[in-house]
């Protein structure tokens, strides 16, 4: 196979310059990002009013890179209380347009303000009523003159050495776009709970929406046994069920202690013969239980804080109503 030679171009570059353009370029981006802040004015203001009172969606347009940034904007508000989705310019103008409705908000990125396939859509935008947030480096251009609201992100230069390719106005505009989407999320008084509902898949969802009613072991499931049980017979339950315990209840379900692999442990090393112990010799009373309702996440702090590896859940009464140990949470993915 033929060895690649280096061009002229790369064998000039030193790493120090690497490093230099790379710092470079973060540099400028970071500045772009930083004058936004003064233009979080009045007309962001209104572009969040026109937003809140949407009782449609938020509609994305945009084109190439703008397009790729719209995008993220449209997931961001998606996931944070505001409903929204991205529609291709290009493909609006061809019947996608149909998918814009008049209780919509449209939300259009372009630097220039003067993208074909954007203008195009304009009139019907109009006729439609709908209102127009412009996200423009350009107030003064089509776009700007055409939008109800106006936000300006125009940076000072773009951080490709050749003034080219898009770099600090899409990072100024996903800015932007993420200043709007908090601040929506703020107004709206979106909580945590609120973000795990349409995050259901994620490690936060769990965390915040799995309860411990949902994974714990129920019915014939559960290990049980009686105060007066052999400890021997007591172990035969234990490798049945498979989670290395067994609650010790009355002759109503009503909890009275429980044992673990940790108590056999220390059965044995205190010399107990099993043949011959009852349970309430080696049973640990007053356990730490939880409640069916608490959130997996719950169960999983008590745990780490007692340092035991399994729960007995319980209603108010003490009744048992189900088992829960450390490697349910694990494949809960709550751990």
């Amino acid at each position: 196979m033929p060895r690649i030679k280096p061009t002229r171009a790369a064998k000039s570059a030193a790493p120090t310059g690497v490093l230099a353009l790379g710092r470079a370029v973060i540099e400028t981006e970071a500045a772009a990002v930083a004058a936004l802040a003064a233009r979080v004015d009045e007309n962001f203001g209104a572009a969040v009013r026109c937003m809140l009172a949407c009782e449609g969606r938020i509609v994305v347009l945009g084109m190439g890179k703008s397009g790729h940034i719209g995008g993220k904007i449209a997931a961001t508000l998606a996931s944070t209380g505001t409903p929204a989705f991205f529609v291709h310019p290009g493909e609006a103008s061809h019947g996608d347009m149909g998918m814009i409705t008049a209780k919509d908000v449209v939300l259009a990125l372009s630097n220039s303000g003067e993208t074909s396939e954007l203008l195009v859509l304009l009139p019907q935008i109009k006729r439609m009523g709908v209102p127009l947030i412009a996200l423009t480096g350009s107030p003064a251009s089509t776009l700007g003159r055409a939008a109800t609201v106006v936000i300006n992100v125009s940076v000072a230069e773009e951080a490709c050495p050749l003034g080219l390719a898009p770099t600090s106005s899409t990072t100024a505009a996903l800015a932007m776009g993420d200043a709007l989407a908090v601040a929506l999320l703020d107004a709206r008084g979106f909580s945590s709970e609120d973000f795990a509902l349409a995050h259901p898949g994620g490690t936060l969802g769990r965390r915040l929406l799995l309860r411990i009613g949902d994974i714990m072991h129920t019915g014939d499931a559960m290990p049980t046994v009686a105060e007066d049980a052999l400890l021997r017979d007591a172990l035969v339950v234990m490798t049945q069920k498979g989670l290395g315990m067994t609650a010790v209840v009355d002759g109503n379900r009503r909890v009275l202690g429980i044992f673990t692999d940790g108590d056999l442990r220390r059965a044995l090393d205190g010399g107990i013969d099993v043949h011959r112990a009852r349970m309430r010799e080696v049973m640990t009373r007053n356990g730490k239980t939880a409640r069916a309702d608490q959130l997996a996440a719950e169960a999983l702090a008590l745990m780490q804080k007692h340092k035991i590896n399994a729960l007995l859940v319980v209603d108010e009464r003490q009744m048992l109503q189900g088992v829960l140990n450390m490697h349910d949470l694990l494949r809960a993915g709550v751990v």
